[in-house]
C-alpha cells in the first residue's frame, strides 16, 4: 500500500463530500486526524473495533468547524471496520495524528 493513496482518498473525499471509506487504511488515517481535531483519547496502537467504537460514542457531541470536518464526520459515522491492522496503518493514523497540510491533496510532509 501506498500510504500517499490513503491520505489523500480521505481528504478528496472530504474535499468534493462523495464516496464512502474503503478499508482500514483510510480509517487509520481518518482516526488520527480525528485525533488531532477532536482529542478523542485514540492512539495509533488501537485495534480497529477499539477506535470505531469510540469515536461513534463522540460522534454527536463533535462540533465540525467546517465543511470537511462535517464531512470527515459523516464518512465514519457507517463505516464498518475489518480486523486486519498492520504496520502501515499505524503509520496513517500518525500522519493524521500531525497533519500539517489539512485539506490540501499535495504535501512535502511524510511521517517518521
Amino acid at each position: 500500500m501506498v500510504l500517499s493513496i490513503a491520505r489523500q482518498s480521505v481528504i478528496l473525499k472530504c474535499l468534493r463530500q462523495k464516496s464512502v471509506l474503503i478499508g482500514n487504511y483510510e480509517f487509520y488515517y481518518l482516526a488520527g486526524l480525528m485525533e488531532q481535531l477532536f482529542h478523542l483519547g485514540l492512539t495509533s496502537d488501537m485495534a480497529p473495533e477499539e477506535l470505531f467504537s469510540i469515536i461513534s460514542k463522540n460522534l454527536d457531541q463533535l462540533e465540525p468547524k467546517n465543511d470537511q470536518e462535517k464531512y470527515l464526520i459523516g464518512l465514519v459515522r457507517f463505516y464498518e471496520t475489518l480486523p486486519q491492522k498492520d504496520e502501515q496503518m499505524k503509520q496513517l493514523f500518525e500522519w493524521g495524528l500531525q497533519e500539517p497540510d489539512m485539506w490540501k491533496v499535495q504535501t512535502n510532509y511524510f511521517p517518521k
